[in-house]
């Protein structure tokens, strides 16, 4: 599964999701973790209320499960969530992308708490599913 980190040093989980210039792509899984690429976004991104500046970031995180951030708007929260994508607000700006990665690392070889199973279900489910649950209702 891909997770991604909003960064301003590549190295610390020390960006606000709407003014992240750039966002660190990881694939992980039980067996370890690799980094897949840097999204970069340019423009006035602390513009306040451009829900616009948004756009590029939902779109180039929907293949991703997590995204942790150090802060995030209600609004671009949901408009994730929707996409199917868990933000996930990091203790503190401290926290640094190789020591979340690695205790991510530990958790889905045990046991995951229930947040990340969910989470995982439903970046397991295909466009078929969806329909079928659509369907049903």
């Amino acid at each position: 599964m891909k997770i991604a980190f909003t960064t301003s040093d590549k190295v610390h989980i020390n960006a606000h999701f709407g003014w992240a210039k750039e966002i660190e792509v990881y694939e992980i899984s039980d067996e370890g973790y690799s980094f897949l690429e840097t999204l970069s976004f340019g423009g006035d991104l602390k513009e306040d209320g451009n829900e616009d500046k948004l756009v590029p970031k939902l779109k180039a995180l929907e293949d991703c499960t997590i995204v942790y951030v150090s802060a995030i708007g209600g609004s671009a929260a949901a408009r994730l969530i929707k996409k199917g994508v868990t933000p996930v607000k990091a203790r503190s700006e401290a926290d640094e992308i190789q020591d979340v990665l690695e205790r991510l690392v530990q958790t889905l070889k045990g046991s995951p708490p229930p947040w990340l199973r969910k989470a995982l279900q439903k970046k397991d489910r295909n466009f078929e599913d969806e329909l079928e649950e659509d369907a049903t209702v």
